[in-house]
């Protein structure tokens, strides 16, 4: 790990407008933000970044500002991290290495390990029970049945499949070989592919989702349930101005702007 987050303190944003309209009035949703920061690291670059994605760095090791790119989506929080760097590394975007921010929706995601085992022509099934602790399996919450093997490429292994249209030993060639897909939990040799479903935004709370696998005679299997607490993003206010400011208590006074 390069980046060095001891020393650094006081991360602000100021988001800048995105124009000026005829009448003088700012356009008030930013496109970019000055982001400032104190650092006690004298003799380090300075790198900049945004939901965990690079966004820019100092150039040289006295600057303590910069202008970075920030989303216009208003729905969720801005996660803005500055990091100390070597100058040899400056340029070295290490986004995949440092901890990404939780991303607070209130979406679920469903992951599905479609191993080898399933049969061809089987479809999965999503079901939830909307709060209530039970789930409701006559009903299910993904738009149509998930289907395990679209294609019949991906159905491998000896007589497993369409027999003699793969390689010597295998019926397909486009199944997930060893360290390809989701490693170490296929059967051996092969990996395990993953499918991956998401939700609607849903309410905070605690919900309980089930998945059945249905094969192609419509035989299904037994529900596999998960207990899941969803935490949607909290609005960022806007549209605030300061009211009053008093500095002996340094106590500050916000009030909404009408508009």
């Amino acid at each position: 790990m390069t980046l060095i987050s001891e020393g650094i303190e006081t991360v602000r944003a100021f988001g800048l407008p995105s124009g000026i309209s005829q009448g003088g009035d700012h356009v008030v949703a930013p496109r970019a933000a000055l982001v400032k920061w104190r650092s006690g690291l004298s003799d380090k670059f300075h790198q900049v970044y945004v939901n965990g994605r690079y966004a820019g760095v100092t150039i040289d090791s006295e600057q303590r500002q910069i202008v970075v790119p920030v989303p216009t989506c208003g729905d969720r929080p801005i996660h803005i991290e500055a990091f100390g760097i070597e100058a040899k590394d400056a340029h070295v975007d290490f986004g995949g290495e440092i901890e990404q921010p939780r991303a607070d929706s209130g979406r679920v995601k469903i992951t599905l390990l479609r191993s080898q085992g399933l049969p061809a022509g089987a479809t999965a099934n999503i079901y939830c029970d909307n709060g209530t602790g039970q789930v409701d399996y006559e009903t299910p919450v993904n738009d149509s049945p998930i289907s395990i093997w679209p294609s019949w490429q991906d159905k491998a292994g000896f007589a497993m499949s369409t027999f003699g249209l793969g390689d010597f030993g295998w019926d397909s060639a486009a199944a997930i070989g060893s360290g390809k897909g989701s490693f170490g939990y296929g059967q051996f040799g092969l990996d395990a592919d993953a499918i991956e479903w998401v939700s609607e935004p849903m309410s905070m709370g605690s919900y309980k989702f089930g998945v059945k696998v249905t094969d192609k005679y419509g035989n299904q299997s037994n529900a596999s349930e998960i207990d899941v607490t969803t935490t949607p993003a909290a609005t960022p206010a806007a549209g605030l101005s300061v009211s009053s400011f008093d500095k002996h208590s340094n106590k500050l006074v916000l009030s909404m702007v009408d508009d």
